[in-house]
C-alpha cells in the first residue's frame, strides 16, 4: 500500500491524471529473505512497474525519478536504505551511478548511466541463510554520516571514487584492477560497519571465498565474486567451495 500512496501523491503533485479503475495487487518472490539481496525493495519496484503499466503513465514518469519513489515507499514503512539498489532494480543490468552532492542538489537524484553488460565477467553469488535487519545496520552509519563524522565521510568518498575507477577498469578490460577495487570496497565497508554488524558467519563466507582466489564484493548478507572458470573447477573439485 505504501507504493500506491507514494505513486498517487506523485501523480497528483505533477498533474498526471489517473483513470478511475480498480485493481488487485499480489506478489510472489524467489529472492531469499533478508540475505542482503534487496528483496523488499524488489517487491516495491515490481509493484511500481505494475502501476505504471496499469494506468499507462510509464512515459510520464521519468526513469531516473522512479528509484526515489521506491525509496520513498520504503521510508513510509520505516525502512532505512539508500538509492543504489533501487536504481539497479529500476534500470536493470549494469549501471554506473553518480550521487555527487551537486547532482543531488540540482536534480533531486543521481546521474545514472547504463553500461554494456558484456563488460562484466560472469559473477558467482554466495549468501548465508541467517536473516537479519539490514536497516538497523545502515541506520547507524547513516546517522554518523549526517553527524559529519570525518572517518565515515572520508570513507564514503573513497567508496564513490572506487566506482569511478571500477568503471574505467571495466571499459579497459582490466580484470585484476577491478578485482582489487572490489576487495578494497569490502574492506572499507567492513571498517565502517564493523565486524559485529556484519556477523562472524558473513565475514567467514568472504574469507573462504578469498582463500580460493575469488575477488569479493560484500553486500551485508551476500557477496559477488569474480573467479576464473578453471579456478572454480579446480577448487570445487577439491571440495573447498
Amino acid at each position: 500500500m505504501a507504493i500506491c500512496k507514494v505513486f498517487h501523491n506523485y501523480c497528483k503533485e505533477n498533474a498526471i491524471t489517473l483513470t478511475e479503475k480498480n485493481f488487485t495487487l499480489s506478489y510472489d518472490t524467489d529472492i531469499p529473505r533478508q540475505t542482503g539481496l534487496s528483496g523488499s525493495s524488489a517487491i516495491v519496484c515490481a509493484a511500481l512497474n505494475c502501476l505504471l503499466d496499469f494506468y499507462d503513465v510509464r512515459h510520464l514518469i521519468k526513469v531516473e525519478v522512479r528509484p526515489g519513489l521506491v525509496l520513498a515507499a520504503e521510508n513510509e514503512l520505516g525502512i532505512v536504505a539508500g538509492l543504489q539498489d533501487r536504481v539497479a532494480q529500476v534500470y536493470g543490468g549494469l549501471v554506473y551511478m553518480d550521487f555527487s552532492k551537486e547532482n543531488m542538489d540540482k536534480l533531486g537524484h543521481g546521474v545514472y548511466e547504463p553500461l554494456d553488460m558484456n563488460l562484466l565477467r560472469p559473477l558467482h553469488l554466495i549468501y548465508a541463510e541467517n536473516p537479519s535487519d539490514s536497516g538497523k545496520v545502515h541506520s547507524q552509519v547513516r546517522q554518523r554520516w549526517l553527524n559529519g563524522e570525518e572517518f565515515i565521510v572520508s570513507s564514503m568518498k573513497e567508496v564513490a571514487n572506487l566506482a569511478k575507477e571500477g568503471r574505467k577498469a571495466l571499459e579497459e578490460n582490466d580484470k585484476s584492477k577491478l578485482a582489487a577495487l572490489m576487495n578494497r570496497n569490502f574492506d572499507l565497508r567492513m571498517s565502517m560497519f564493523g565486524d559485529a554488524a556484519l556477523g562472524d558467519l558473513n565475514i567467514k563466507m568472504v574469507e573462504v571465498a578469498r582463500k580460493v582466489c575469488a575477488k569479493i564484493y560484500r553486500k551485508w548478507r551476500s557477496c559477488c565474486g569474480i573467479l576464473s572458470p578453471w579456478e572454480f573447477s579446480r577448487k570445487t573439485s577439491k571440495g573447498r567451495m
